[in-house]
């Protein structure tokens, strides 16, 4: 039985009782069971075991897990310590720099963002080792459609960071008026010219300020 030990336990106990999951659970074990997949099985669910759903504040939408060796451990972007920091997070830092002036860090390991509030979520939560999108399509789009309508449902307000066209189909469920959805290219360097300059950081804190909430401390500490 999963456990997030928060309150997406009570919110999500329908969703692993539906045909589509009962496919995608069947789908992993043979997956996890034959072949490499990313992140380790324990860590599939880290960022609503890290971050609850009346805690989120922020939500960052990434694609599906990194691919390689070390890198990925459930949090979106976010890499192992001891692991290089890749491109796209490489891209991330620079445009904290330029936006808030924070000091690029020694490391990518973002737990950090995730206890403060910010929910590093992947549209797809697993991925086979060096096959990226290995796991489209298999129902973690279902799972994470519903995350998002649930979040869309917070009397709250919530900003989404959608980077990339994946994160912003997503953006259809937003319907509450009070959230905030910011969109930009993906960082990753093959896109990074539309997402430079988005000032998606100071723009969210400004918001939460606004919204009687506390800003994010988006400097990640060094290791």
């Amino acid at each position: 039985m999963i456990s997030f030990g928060n309150d997406w336990d009570v919110l999500l106990t329908d969703e692993f009782a539906k045909d589509y999951y009962q496919k995608l659970r069947l789908f992993l074990a043979k997956e996890y069971a034959h072949k490499k997949v990313y992140p380790d099985m324990y860590q599939i669910f880290a960022a609503l075991q890290l971050t609850s759903y009346a805690d989120t504040k922020v939500v960052i939408l990434g694609q599906d897990p990194y691919h390689g060796e070390n890198q990925a451990h459930g949090l979106a972007f976010s890499v192992q310590p001891g692991t290089a920091v890749p491109p796209s997070l490489q891209n991330i830092y620079r445009e904290l720099q330029t936006d808030l002036g924070c000091r690029i860090p020694n490391n990518g390991f973002l737990e950090y963002w995730a206890r403060q509030g910010v929910l590093l979520l992947n549209t797809s939560l697993t991925v086979q080792a060096n096959a990226p999108n290995s796991h489209r399509g298999k129902g973690w789009e279902l799972f994470t459609d519903r995350i998002i309508t649930l979040l869309n449902d917070k009397s709250t307000p919530v900003v989404f960071l959608l980077w990339g066209n994946n994160s912003k189909s997503k953006a259809r469920l937003i319907t509450n008026s009070h959230h905030l959805v910011l969109t930009a290219a993906h960082p990753s360097p093959l896109s990074v010219s539309g997402f430079f300059g988005c000032r998606h950081f100071s723009k969210t804190n400004a918001f939460l300020q606004k919204n009687g909430q506390s800003a994010i401390d988006w400097q990640i500490p060094d290791l």
